[in-house]
């Protein structure tokens, strides 16, 4: 299916109903494909997703450098 940018505009809800049905929606401009309507990516965060697959850091990381390792780092 084409549009003109005009047709998209004034017809962008039928054109994305369109796209969620399977459709290849394609906006022109002057005759000239100039974009493509496509179904959005799903999210691919899932909050949680590594539970059990990465440990706590050891109780030390959470520690106060001591002044040696502050030098170390240029700190102090």
């Amino acid at each position: 299916m084409q549009a003109s940018v005009h047709e998209a505009k004034t017809n962008l809800s039928k054109l994305l109903e369109a796209v969620a049905r399977g459709e290849r929606v394609v906006i022109t401009r002057h005759g000239v494909p100039a974009a493509e309507l496509v179904p959005a990516r799903r999210g691919g965060v899932r909050m949680g997703s590594l539970k059990g697959q990465v440990d706590l850091p050891p109780e030390a990381f959470l520690c106060p450098l001591s002044a040696e390792e502050l030098r170390d780092w240029g700190a102090a």
